[in-house]
């Protein structure tokens, strides 16, 4: 077969990548050779994969999450376009994994057929290999000003003819009218396609609901095929900003005496923040995100995260009076980590004549280092080894490059080459390597030594903290929740025959004139 539905949502974060990866699990599970797909993704919180070609090339880190929930390697069709927003106005167009162009608002409608045509083009290729394909749409199929040359949401159902469920989380309020209008603001054709409904993040009694599911069904004939309780535990890989909160997940109690408390700075233009949630499953480590000067002083350990526009974030830490936090904190020998852009800002100078065109403008001068910015842009798996060969892995995504340093400065890591990577000096450290922290060894190792830095001696890294095994737990807490809360058999029915026929069209169900 070649079955296929697509997972649309009433809001960006209603939950249509975890839903996307819940229904792959589920479907892993049966047996089914089932692969995810997204069109177009706007994130910078990108994964690497090694393409057919050797190179490596990006994608959505929520399709590496979906394909792992479906068993399988993550693949550069998995997400053929993904946009890099570097500003409020300009995104950078990676196609296929490779990055191509830089756009704006005026100037994406020229590129628009191109990737289109490639989105297209690989889910054809990836319905020919698999039996099904989950695909996930982006922010809302309502967005109509942007209907004319959609082809993420329901320009890929008609395309494809893909039967849709739109997915409404009922804990920002107003689901009901969400789910009512997104139907009712499409034409008829586009309304065709939208099979029902399902609520997520629900809390309280369900036979309190059923009346609003009763009248749902009624104003739209659409079924609600279920309802997916609030689940603490689905914190990993989140894909959209607003997922980030102050607190990751739910910190287990200590495993010794003391907790350590980890201050990650929220820079307006973060990326790949996934990668501190690794640190977030060890018991009686806290990490929060934030912009309060405050909360840094107050912290045992401060991360600069990566970021897609690393002179304007670092600008942005001197006006907020982050910077003067970040160097009290660095004074006070506590421990400091920079990862990628985060990495840059701590050296003495950073010279850009690509992302922001700035030129040279001074670090944070916190490593004795420069980073300069190529064009070609550094995207590829690693591997390596810290302190008495500890094993490590990452990925990197970067443009700056270390083009000077202080020939006494220690590297971080030591690639599977033999090439010193990153630098540390004293409690100061940094690595243009993200994802270092999936790595259980590497992840312990700096736990320990941060803890010393910071004088928590009564903290203590648990032995077995596995998190690869905590992904999978969150994986199959999905599979889970779709299995036990979402009407099956009825989804089912919906991948194997496609849109059932004969559904009503709501009014107005025309697109603006």
């Amino acid at each position: 077969m070649s079955g296929g539905l697509l997972v649309a949502g009433t809001t960006s974060d209603a939950g249509k990548s975890v839903l996307t990866a819940g229904i792959c699990r589920w479907l892993h599970r049966r047996g089914v050779k089932v692969a995810p797909f997204k069109a177009q993704n706007m994130s910078n919180n990108s994964a690497v994969v090694v393409g057919p070609d050797g190179r490596g090339g990006e994608i959505g880190r929520a399709q590496a999450m979906q394909a792992a929930a479906c068993g399988i390697a993550p693949d550069l069709r998995f997400n053929p376009v993904l946009l890099k927003p570097g500003s409020d106005l300009a995104s950078q167009v990676v196609l296929l994994g490779e990055a191509v162009d830089t756009i704006t608002a005026d100037t994406f409608g020229q590129l628009r057929p191109r990737l289109a045509e490639t989105a297209y083009g690989a889910l054809a290729e990836l319905r020919s290999a698999y039996d099904v394909v989950i695909c996930e749409g982006a922010g809302s199929p309502a967005e109509i000003n942007l209907r004319a040359g959609d082809y993420v949401n329901m320009g890929l159902a008609r395309h494809a003819n893909l039967p849709t469920i739109v997915v409404g989380d009922i804990d920002r309020g107003g689901v009901f009218a969400s789910m009512f209008g997104t139907v009712a603001l499409l034409d008829p054709a586009d309304q065709a396609l939208i099979a029902g409904f399902v609520i997520n993040k629900f809390r309280g009694d369900l036979g309190l609901l059923q009346p609003g599911l009763d009248m749902l069904r009624n104003v739209t004939g659409r079924p609600t095929y279920g309802v997916l309780p609030w689940a603490l535990d689905l914190w990993l890989d989140a894909e959209d900003s607003l997922a980030y909160g102050r607190v990751l997940g739910r910190p287990a109690a200590p495993y010794g005496t003391e907790w350590l408390d980890v201050a990650v700075v929220r820079l307006p233009r973060i990326s790949n923040a996934t990668d501190v949630e690794a640190l977030a499953t060890e018991p009686g480590v806290r990490v929060r995100l934030t912009v309060e000067p405050a909360e840094l002083a107050a912290a045992d350990v401060v991360v600069l995260p990566g970021s897609k526009s690393t002179v304007a974030d670092l600008a942005w830490l001197r006006e907020t009076g982050l910077a003067d936090a970040v160097l009290a904190h660095a004074a006070a020998g506590k421990p400091l980590l920079g990862l990628c852009g985060g990495f840059q800002m701590l050296g003495r100078a950073i010279h850009d004549p690509v992302e922001s065109r700035q030129g040279s403008v001074p670090g944070l001068g916190l490593l004795p280092i420069e980073v300069t910015f190529d064009p070609r842009k550094t995207v590829r798996q690693s591997v390596g080894t810290v302190g008495d060969d500890v094993p490590v892995r990452g990925y990197e995504i970067h443009h700056g490059y270390v083009s000077r340093a202080d020939p006494a400065l220690t590297p971080l890591l030591t690639t599977a080459d033999g090439v010193g990577e990153g630098a540390v000096l004293g409690a100061v450290q940094g690595t243009h390597w993200h994802g270092t922290f999936e790595s259980d060894g590497f992840r312990r190792r700096f736990l320990t030594q941060a803890a010393r830095q910071a004088g928590r001696t009564g903290f203590r890294v648990a032995p077995d903290t596995s998190f690869a095994a905590a992904r999978e737990r969150s994986l199959d807490l999905l599979g889970d929740l779709v299995e036990e809360h979402l009407d099956t058999d009825a989804l089912w029915r919906l991948v194997e025959a496609g849109p059932p026929p004969g559904l009503p069209v709501i009014p107005p169900g025309q697109p603006p004139s």
